[in-house]
C-alpha cells in the first residue's frame, strides 16, 4: 500500500506485518507439458472471505504464445524502493523458463484484471546477453535483475540479466561468474554487501525430466555462493556435499541487519543455515534433516524433496514443503541454530497420507507456498515443473493442480488446512492446468528486501 510520502512497500518488516489483509492473489497456471495446446496464463484469485467469489479464479490473463512454462515471477519494485516516491509496485515480471520470454504484466491499473503491458522477447535476450531460462526476479532499487539458468544454448552456468525500470535490457548484471557451475535462486542483503545464490542444473539437464544418475555425474548443484554485491562477483563458495544436493530456494532473514539465511537442499531434504561469525567470516550448518521414507513401489526410500522454503516476516518461523512426501512443515527458528518442529500438515504426495483434501483429489504434493504478511495464512500449490510433474505424478495431466490455504498459529506454532478454501485447477475452462508461484499485489514474504 503506498501513501503520499513514500514509495512502494513498507518501511520495515514490522510495518509489513501490520498491513491490511490480502484480498487478491496472482498465481501462475500452465498448460505447458499437459498436452493442451493453449497458452499459460496468470490467474487472479479472490481471497477476501467477505466476497461472494471467495476462493475462485476471477480473471485469467493468457500469454501471447504457447509453451512458455511460466514458473516464478517478481515485482518491478519492492520495499527496497520504499523511500523513492517515483516508484510504484505496479508491474509483475512473469518469465517463461522454456521460451525465455519475459512478460511484463500491469497489475496496478486494475488489480482484479491484470493486462499485458510488454513482452521482452527471449530471442532478443539470447542475442544480446547469451542468456536463457529466466528464473528468479528481484527488484534492485530502480533496476531489476533476473537469474538466468543457462546460456543461449541451454548450457550452465547462465548468469544475471539486468533490466532498467522501463523494462529495457541493460545487459548482464554480474562482472564475473567466477567458478560457479550452475544457477538458480538468489537473495541479497545489502547491509552485509552480500548476495547468496544457489544451484539447480543446466536447462538442458532439468528440462527433459529428472534422472538420478545425472546427480552422481555432477550434473546437479551442491554448492552455494557468497557474492561481493557491490563488485558483482562471487567471493566465496561453500561445497555442501551430500548434505546439500540440489540447493534451491534461498532466504535471508527479513531483518536487513541480520546475516542469517537459509537454503533448502531438495534432494538431500535438508535445511542449511548460514551466518556471519564474530570474526566476520561466513559459516554454515545443517539444521533440519528430513528422513527418507520407504515406499512399496520404489527401489529406494523416497526423499522428501524440499522444493521450497519461506520465512515469516518476523523471522520467527521457517516453512518448507516436501513435494514427494506430501507434507508442509513449520519450524520455530527464533534460535536459527536450533530449528524446532512446531506444525505439520499433509496434502497429496507419494506416501498417501492425504490423497483428498476439501473434496479435491490432490495430485502432486505441496510445492510452492506464499505466506500472508501477518504470517497467519499460507497458500500452497502443487506443481513443480511440467516434465517432473509428469514423471512423479502422471495423473496430474488429467487431474490438474490445486491451491489450498493453511491457517498458521503465530503465537504457539501449529498449522491446519482451512476447510473453506480450495481452488481446483482441474476444472479450468480450457481443461486441467497446473498452478505454481503466487504473489500478492502488496508484496510478500519472498520478494520484499529492506536496504
Amino acid at each position: 500500500m503506498t501513501n503520499h510520502c513514500c514509495g512502494p512497500g513498507y518501511a520495515s518488516p514490522a510495518e509489513a506485518m501490520r498491513a491490511p489483509r490480502e484480498k487478491l492473489l496472482y498465481t501462475i497456471a500452465i498448460y505447458t507439458g499437459t498436452g493442451i495446446q493453449k497458452p499459460d496464463y496468470l490467474c487472479t484469485i479472490d481471497v477476501d472471505p467477505q466476497s461472494p467469489t471467495y476462493s475462485q479464479v476471477i480473471s485469467r490473463l493468457q500469454m501471447p504464445g504457447i509453451g512458455d512454462e511460466l514458473h516464478h515471477s517478481g515485482w518491478n519494485a519492492c520495499s527496497s524502493c520504499h523511500g523513492d516516491a517515483s516508484m510504484e509496485r505496479k508491474y509483475l515480471i512473469v518469465p517463461g523458463v522454456r521460451s525465455s520470454n519475459l512478460h511484463i504484466v500491469d497489475c496496478g491499473t486494475d488489480p482484479r484484471n491484470p493486462t499485458l503491458f510488454k513482452v521482452i522477447d527471449g530471442a532478443e535476450i539470447k542475442a544480446r546477453t547469451n542468456l536463457s531460462a529466466p528464473h528468479t526476479v528481484h527488484c534492485l532499487g530502480s533496476d531489476i535483475i533476473v537469474s538466468m539458468l543457462g546460456d543461449a544454448q541451454g548450457n550452465a552456468p547462465g548468469g544475471y540479466l539486468q533490466l532498467s525500470k522501463e523494462f529495457e535490457i541493460v545487459g548482464r548484471w554480474e562482472n564475473s561468474m567466477g567458478g560457479i557451475k550452475f544457477g538458480y535462486d538468489f537473495w541479497y542483503q545489502p547491509r552485509h554487501n552480500v548476495m547468496v545464490s544457489s544451484e539447480w542444473a543446466a536447462p538442458n539437464t532439468f528440462m527433459p525430466g529428472f534422472d538420478l544418475e545425472e546427480v552422481g555425474h555432477l550434473k546437479y548443484g551442491r554448492e552455494i555462493h557468497f557474492w561481493d554485491f557491490e563488485k558483482k562477483e562471487p567471493r566465496q563458495t561453500f561445497y555442501l556435499g551430500e548434505d546439500g544436493l540440489i540447493p534451491l530456494e534461498v532466504r535471508f532473514h527479513h531483518n536487513p541487519d541480520s546475516s542469517h539465511g537459509f537454503v533448502g537442499a531438495a534432494l538431500s531434504a535438508n535445511i542449511i543455515h548460514w551466518w556471519k561469525d564474530a570474526a566476520g567470516d561466513w559459516q554454515w550448518e545443517k539444521i533440519v534433516d528430513v528422513e527418507n521414507e520407504p515406499h512399496p513401489e520404489w527401489p529406494i526410500p523416497i526423499p522428501g524433496v524440499i522444493s521450497v522454503i519461506l520465512l515469516s516476516m518476523d523471522d520467527r518461523y521457517l516453512y518448507l514443503c516436501n513435494w514427494l512426501h506430501g507434507d508442509i512443515r513449520q519450524y520455530d527458528i527464533s534460535d536459527p541454530h536450533n530449528a524446532k518442529l512446531t506444525g505439520q500438515v499433509w496434502m497429496g504426495g507419494l506416501l498417501g497420507r492425504a490423497p483428498e483434501v476439501n473434496g479435491v483429489k490432490v495430485t502432486g504434493g505441496p510445492q510452492m507456498i506464499q505466506l500472508s504478511l501477518d504470517g497467519k495464512r499460507l497458500y500452497v500449490t502443487t506443481s513443480l515443473f511440467s516434465t517432473w510433474d509428469n514423471q512423479f505424478y502422471p495423473e496430474i495431466r488429467t487431474n490438474g493442480g490445486c491451491m489450498l490455504m493453511v491457517n498458521c498459529d503465530t503465537e504457539n506454532g501449529g498449522m491446519a488446512i482451512d476447510p473453506r478454501f480450495v481452488v481446483d485447477f482441474g476444472k479450468e475452462p480450457n481443461g486441467p492446468s497446473r498452478c505454481h508461484e503466487t504473489r500478492y499485489p502488496g508484496g510478500d514474504c519472498t520478494s520484499d528486501i529492506w536496504v
